[in-house]
């Protein structure tokens, strides 16, 4: 164990942890590029991300002067990291590739490995020389947009940026590992209630959940709009549920198991659907099911939703075009069913509906996230913790859709519970609603 991490892990102050020399590499789980072609020609049922994470030693990178070094005391598995270890649609390295031409600090990143993984809790260890709002010590989540600052449309939204990049999946250096290194700008204040694990699985889904739903650049949404939320037990679709009902909305999760089922209505869905119970399955063509989706929505609500929340794709995009109202709206943020989608048009332009697309969130709905986080009105969606060494296994888990919420990874952390610094507002909060998906998931498992 280097100097640094065990300063770190014993709550060292800033002169100590200045003190403790940078190791020269670091433990993490990465991807190779020898590996590239490893699935290719095998039937998409055998393609099994445990043959291509990677645990080890890899070399620490230098820190560019806009850079924090974090210590990273826990992390989760976004779905961006199951197609970092397929390989699909495309390769990540060649991201790097592309990302390295740009320059000399932009030439680090492109390596014959990557370390992936794109939400994560920890200690900040050393800043660049342009640093100015953050010092070593200071505790934080990393926010995964990796943005071009000079680019002029930043100052007005940074996700428009054209060289934007998912952190940890477009570049190199993310939250599977001992040691991460991220922009500055990328960082938020990590919730003082919080433990590492829960506080590190939410920035993705939640700035993501909170962009398309309740920022300016999506869907807006009102007190008593009925939105459908597409996976409401899963990462996403819980942060979904959780704000519509903040914003005063009216949400209807659609879910595929009679336990998520329970969870979703736990959370506080006004309506929760089983697919299975109106015939949706993986037929996007069955007219029939998604008019069964709309008449149990119309029976129990009166009305058909505002607001569709979409992010699996080709299964259930024709059905979120054409279930919400006239003049409704359809915000989507991915597609991990298929990417390539097919619907009637009419149902879009003859009844004046709109397609808004959505990717992540600026620095500044990240903030806002979060701080409905710190005010105990969004609680983390975390299911299931494994260590780091089992990243590999809780990345299939992700990759089988065998999981509720998040899941999360234990990097510096050596067991679940610490980093709590605010006892007195997480007993205001309750550990019933703070450990809902983990108690619920443990209920799943049985004994």
């Amino acid at each position: 164990m280097s100097q640094l991490i065990d300063a770190v892990r014993h709550g060292a102050d800033p002169d100590e942890l200045l003190s403790c020399p940078v190791p020269e590499s670091y433990r993490a789980v990465f991807l190779r590029r020898e590996d590239e072609d490893l699935f290719k020609g095998i039937d998409s049922r055998d393609k099994d991300v445990r043959r291509t994470l990677h645990l080890g030693e890899v070399p620490m990178p230098e820190l560019a002067p806009d850079e924090v070094l974090v210590a990273v005391m826990a992390s989760a598995v976004n779905y961006n990291t199951v197609w970092s270890a397929l390989y699909e649609p495309m390769s990540t390295f060649g991201f790097l590739r592309r990302f390295a031409r740009e320059g000399h600090w932009e030439a680090r990143h492109d390596r014959d490995h990557q370390v992936v993984g794109s939400d994560a809790a920890g200690v900040v260890v050393r800043v660049g020389g342009a640093v100015r709002h953050w010092a070593p010590g200071d505790r934080v989540v990393v926010n995964p947009p990796y943005i071009d600052e000079q680019d002029p449309v930043a100052q007005r939204d940074g996700m428009l940026t054209t060289g934007m990049l998912a952190w940890g999946f477009e570049t190199n250096f993310g939250a599977f590992g001992d040691f991460a290194v991220a922009r500055a700008s990328q960082l938020v204040p990590m919730p003082p209630h919080l433990s590492w694990e829960e506080a590190a699985c939410n920035t993705l889904c939640l700035g993501t959940s909170y962009r398309m739903l309740i920022g300016d650049h999506g869907a807006r949404i009102r007190a008593g709009d009925i939105v459908l939320v597409w996976g409401a037990a899963g990462g996403l679709g819980s942060y979904a549920v959780q704000l519509v009902r903040q914003a005063g909305g009216i949400a209807v999760g659609v879910v595929g198991s009679r336990d998520k089922a329970d969870l979703v209505d736990r959370l506080g869905c006004h309506l929760v659907v089983d697919r299975n119970d109106v015939g949706l399955g993986d037929d996007e063509d069955d007219a029939s099911a998604w008019r069964a989706l709309g008449s149990v929505i119309r029976k129990e609500l009166g009305e058909d939703p505002h607001v569709a929340f979409e992010h699996v794709g080709r299964s259930t995009f024709e059905t979120s075009v054409n279930v919400v109202r006239r003049g409704g709206v359809v915000v989507t943020c991915g597609s991990s069913s298929g990417y390539r989608h097919v619907y009637d048009n009419r149902y879009l332009w003859m009844k004046l509906k709109r397609v808004i697309g959505s990717h992540g969130a600026n620095i500044d709905e990240a903030w806002e996230a979060n701080r409905l986080l710190r005010l105990g009105m969004v609680v983390p969606a975390l299911s299931r913790v494994f260590p780091l060494s089992q990243a590999a296994e809780a990345t299939r888990s992700v990759q089988l859709n065998a999981h509720e919420g998040k899941v999360g990874l234990l990097n510096l952390a050596t067991t679940e519970g610490q980093g709590i610094q605010d006892p007195g507002l997480r007993e205001r909060i309750g550990e019933t609603r703070l450990r809902l998906f983990r108690d619920h998931a443990g209920q799943v498992a049985g004994p």
